[in-house]
């Protein structure tokens, strides 16, 4: 595995700090502004929105910039506003600051997804997603607790002065690992491609033609020469490039997949606490023990997304999606019993993040070219998930489930998952006969 790829890894754990750190942050953040606990919480919610509608709308900023150029971009921006949200003095910069480091986040998410498959060979490209998303699951398990205890000890700026510092090796790296030159080229990954090669020539324009209908161009073609030593192909324009995207087979349902899982996955973690102290009976002082068996188990699930989800993809998704939906139904069942729950949370954290895991690469896999663009819809339908998911089983508590209900609600998310995933099934089934049959006649 290329250490570039780790490089993304270090940086994208620095990001998933900032994501979730707010969880243990919220009270002092409100104590110190002199706002409400609500308002307080509004700054994560400011960063679910803004990776929502960064990730494409950044994607498409960068596009035609190089990677290692976008990459440097966003990891600056996002160092930029930490350091001035732990100098701001008042509520509304800080909420302005969650929101414009959200946007380069979810910028640098779509192209390090991008890069990090077209750095590895494609029998590689889920153990590459699988190092990129780690860095998530390892800020779950060290960068949010760090958070919580830096901000008890020294105040929740400490907290923001931290991810700023932690960013900084990955900044640098980045500038010494990553290829300089502009996306698309190799594979399906969307690799990047050289600006002209040793014998003075650019990909043909045939080859680029196919790629634009939707075709992988075949190995045979020979590139046409190129207009001067520099000459670069010329990018997809952006409706083509997102209607070849939009209409990728299976692409959309997917997304919806996606969306769907995390949904379930956030929407039981938010709520573990109460669920953990009120339910099962644990103090308080357990909770971060049983927060980092999640963690625990969700770093071990990509690492198992990364080692075997390129074998049998479908499989592993469909029977990943099936045990979280009884997974969940079983802790719902048995939260009233310590071991019980202790031992279904680091299952639970494993299949969770494992499955993510499979269905982003599945996403990259079926974008072809635009894989930009895809880790750009791919971010969004993750946080799309992580911001409704949280949504909906705070509802289920305010209708007065009790703090089971979150679980359930977690439980029927994945049951819907699984409908669109069988749909999207059944649309493959439809397809292949349609082509035997057009292929027969």
């Amino acid at each position: 595995m290329p250490f570039a790829v780790y490089v993304l890894g270090l940086a994208v754990f620095a990001q998933g700090t900032s994501e979730f750190m707010l969880s243990g942050l919220v009270s002092a953040i409100a104590t110190d502004l002199d706002v409400s606990l609500s308002a307080a919480g509004l700054l994560t919610s400011a960063f679910a929105v803004g990776m929502v509608l960064g990730a494409p709308l950044m994607a498409l900023f960068s596009r035609t910039w190089p990677r290692r150029r976008a990459l440097l971009l966003f990891l600056a921006v996002f160092i930029a506003v930490h350091i001035v949200g732990a100098l701001t003095p008042g509520y509304g910069v800080l909420l302005a600051a969650r929101f414009v480091g959200a946007l380069a986040n979810a910028g640098f998410w779509a192209v390090a997804l991008a890069a990090a498959v077209s750095m590895v060979p494609d029998g590689l490209r889920g153990r590459a997603t699988a190092v990129v998303v780690g860095g998530v699951t390892i800020a779950c398990v060290v960068g949010v607790p760090a958070g919580a205890v830096l901000g008890e000890r020294w105040g929740w700026r400490a907290a923001f002065w931290a991810v700023a510092v932690v960013s900084l090796p990955a900044l640098w790296a980045i500038t010494r690992s990553i290829p300089g030159g502009i996306p698309g080229g190799r594979g399906r990954g969307g690799g990047t491609a050289p600006v002209a090669d040793t014998r003075g020539t650019a990909p043909a324009a045939g080859a680029r033609g196919a790629a634009s209908a939707g075709q992988v161009p075949g190995r045979a073609q020979a590139p046409a020469p190129a207009s001067g030593p520099t000459s670069a192909p010329a990018p997809t324009p952006v409706r083509n490039e997102l209607r070849l995207l939009l209409t990728a087979p299976h692409l959309r349902l997917t997304l919806l997949t996606m969306a769907l899982v995390q949904g379930a996955t956030f929407c039981a973690f938010s709520y573990l606490e109460p669920l953990l102290t009120r339910t099962t009976g644990l103090t308080t002082t357990r909770v971060p023990v049983a927060l980092a068996l999640f963690g625990a188990g969700a770093f071990l699930g990509v690492g198992a997304a990364g080692r075997y989800a390129e074998r049998r993809p479908t499989a592993f998704i469909a029977y990943g999606m099936t045990a979280l939906a009884l997974g969940w139904s079983a802790l719902a069942l048995t939260a009233g019993r310590p071991l019980a729950a202790l031992a279904l949370i680091p299952l639970l954290g494993m299949l969770a993040f494992g499955t993510g895991t499979a269905l982003i690469t599945r996403v990259l896999g079926l974008a072809g070219r635009s894989s930009t663009l895809a880790g750009a819809l791919g971010t969004s339908a993750f946080n799309l998930g992580a911001a409704v998911g949280p949504w909906a089983g705070g509802l289920a508590l305010e209708a007065g489930g009790g703090y089971r209900s979150p679980v359930w609600v977690s439980a029927v998310l994945m049951a819907l998952a699984l409908l669109t995933e069988g749909a999207r099934r059944l649309r493959r089934v439809r397809s292949r006969e349609r082509a035997s049959g057009s292929t027969a006649g």
